[in-house]
């Protein structure tokens, strides 16, 4: 591979050629030097073709994931938000986040064309199991509709990575941080679900790898840049911690694309830097505005009373200082409202109220693939001492570590999804380790990579509950985490498929965490926590989330029964 002028690293994948001695004839090329003519010749060819089998792979995983799991605990707000967009033209549900990613997910809600009762009128949640579960559509096909926009979106970012990766470290390094990101099973979990996480935090990468572009094309990057940053914020609320960072960024790329050492100029290039930043911020303000317009071009918005909390100190200016639409600041302010709320967590076994401020980094030990582990501290270390890769440093490491101090301030435990920008970051991070001059770096970074599809592929379609062979994989997550991490309501039709095909006729006692609706799927149980210990009698099943955090009389429940199944690595079949 030669050099291009705008790569930050790239090793030569072609030896230079050997210059002869007058009179000397040339010797016959080695199978090494055919090999790499050969790959010279094709490589128009084989890099796209590498590119679209990584894709493929990763949307054959997401869509075979979307179409065995039934909806997780969020996904039915989303979805019935979506539809009450569509129908109603109305901000009244989901206030809590802003529109854009619930816009996506209503193309797909558009095309599964459910029927939508105009006269329901209860909350978000009830919204979305009305609209599954009683108006007489499919939950299956609905559900798959409205994942599709997010898979399509996540392939997107996929790309975004490549090309962002190619820049630093040409094809090789496009094609292993592709190669990381769509094998890692956090982003292929969460990419196949009606949610907002991975879109939030996709369009905060594609932000930055504008921003590096806008170094050399500011006029046309830096507007793109804004129109991907506005995307995040108007996606989910946490992509503001990003902003500072990225107007920082924007006006450094304006610096050095205009950089001249002409006396006197560097003032003129600071205003052209904070103009340059202003341009991005005002075009994802502008982003913010459309999305809310969008959906009502009048913007009514009438909290019900005591929805949106009072907010003081330094939140309650911050709420109040943002340049965007009153529904928007009042869902900040149910954020922080949120924050102030009583959770608990569960991390390696224990129980506890509160939070944990290492319980995202523990978190994404766990359910990070080791290989890809090893490779993410090898690249950022690479970026850190090595000048010829300090350019690209801030973009790709301020942003991943701003968000990630934000994310472990939160209050809610519950899954390495709002740290889902880190597998994606961390994925062109890794390609650092190119920079290390030494024979046997490509040989090991090629072995970490197959450890890494492999390791993935080896979880397949049980993404969500995915933790590496170090702490026992999937089978053993739920003895170390839970919630979002492992056990997010998925897995209610495998558990109906289980329960006919090897406990039919028996009496079922059922804890399910999440939002299916256990009839629907044929399962007839009862509540355990109901009855006296001395009459619960047949097939206990539990959701690994209930289990984790059960007390009182399910603890004693599950204490004194024999397990004898599991269902997706999220739900326990007890014998009592």
């Amino acid at each position: 591979m030669t050099r291009d002028r705008h790569t930050v690293l790239a090793p030569s994948a072609v030896e230079a050629p050997v210059e002869l001695l007058p009179g000397t004839a040339p010797s016959p090329p080695t199978a090494r030097a055919r090999l790499l003519a050969l790959l010279r010749h094709h490589r128009r060819l084989l890099v796209p073709l590498a590119v679209a089998v990584l894709l493929l792979q990763m949307a054959v995983a997401m869509i075979t994931t979307a179409v065995e799991q039934t909806p997780t605990i969020d996904e039915p707000v989303y979805v019935g938000t979506a539809a009450v967009y569509l129908h109603e033209h109305s901000l009244r549900l989901n206030p809590e986040h802003p529109p854009l990613g619930k816009l996506i997910v209503a193309a797909g809600v558009a095309a599964a064309g459910p029927h939508f009762d105009r006269h329901f009128e209860g909350n978000q949640g009830q919204m979305g199991r009305h609209l599954l579960y009683e108006s007489g559509n499919d939950p299956w096909r609905l559900m798959l509709w409205a994942r599709l926009p997010v898979i399509v979106l996540t392939l997107l970012f996929g790309l975004v990575v490549f090309s962002f990766g190619s820049e630093l470290a040409g094809a090789v390094g496009g094609l292993g941080a592709l190669a990381l990101y769509a094998f890692s099973p956090d982003v292929v979990a969460h990419g196949s679900l009606a949610t907002l996480d991975v879109p939030a935090a996709g369009f905060v990468l594609t932000s930055v790898w504008l921003l590096w572009r806008a170094r050399r094309r500011p006029r046309l990057c830096l507007p793109l840049a804004g129109l991907a940053l506005g995307a995040a914020v108007a996606t989910k609320m946490n992509t503001l911690a990003a902003v500072p960072v990225l107007l920082l960024l924007a006006g450094l790329s304006v610096w050095h694309a205009r950089y001249t050492s002409a006396p006197g100029a560097h003032r003129k290039l600071l205003v052209r830097a904070v103009a340059g930043a202003a341009l991005v911020a005002l075009v994802a303000v502008a982003v913010v505005w459309a999305s809310y317009l969008v959906v009502d071009t009048r913007l009514r918005w009438t909290p019900s009373a005591g929805q949106v909390p009072v907010v003081h100190g330094l939140r309650g200016q911050l709420a109040g200082l943002l340049p965007f639409p009153e529904a928007y600041r009042d869902g900040m302010r149910m954020q922080f409202g949120l924050e102030n709320a009583h959770w608990e967590g569960f991390l390696f076994g224990r129980h506890y109220e509160g939070s944990r401020w290492y319980y995202l980094p523990a978190a994404l030990l766990v359910k990070t693939p080791l290989g890809m582990l090893a490779l993410w501290a090898a690249g950022t270390v690479a970026f850190v001492t090595s000048h010829q890769l300090r350019p690209v440093a801030p973009y790709l490491l301020l942003p991943t570590a701003v968000l990630l101090a934000a994310a472990m301030e939160g209050e809610r435990n519950f899954g390495v999804r709002y740290a889902i920008f880190v597998p994606m970051f961390g994925a062109l991070a890794a390609i650092g380790v190119l920079a290390l001059r030494r024979r046997w770096v490509p040989f090991v970074a090629a072995g970490l990579l197959v450890f890494v599809a492999v390791s993935s592929l080896r979880t397949f379609p049980f993404y969500l509950p995915y933790a590496n062979e170090a702490f026992g994989g999937s089978a053993k997550t739920h003895e170390r985490l839970h919630d979002s991490n492992v056990d997010w309501g998925q897995d209610l039709g495998r558990l109906a498929d289980r329960l006919r095909d090897r406990y039919a006729g028996q009496h079922v006692w059922l804890v399910y965490k999440g939002s299916g609706v256990p009839s629907y799927y044929g399962i007839r149980a009862s509540d355990p926590r109901r009855q006296p210990e001395r009459k619960v009698r047949g097939l206990l099943v539990v959701s690994d989330s209930s289990i984790a955090k059960a007390t009182g009389r399910l603890a004693v429940l599950i204490h004194t029964s024999h397990e004898v199944d599991e269902v997706g690595h999220s739900i326990t079949i007890f014998r009592r």
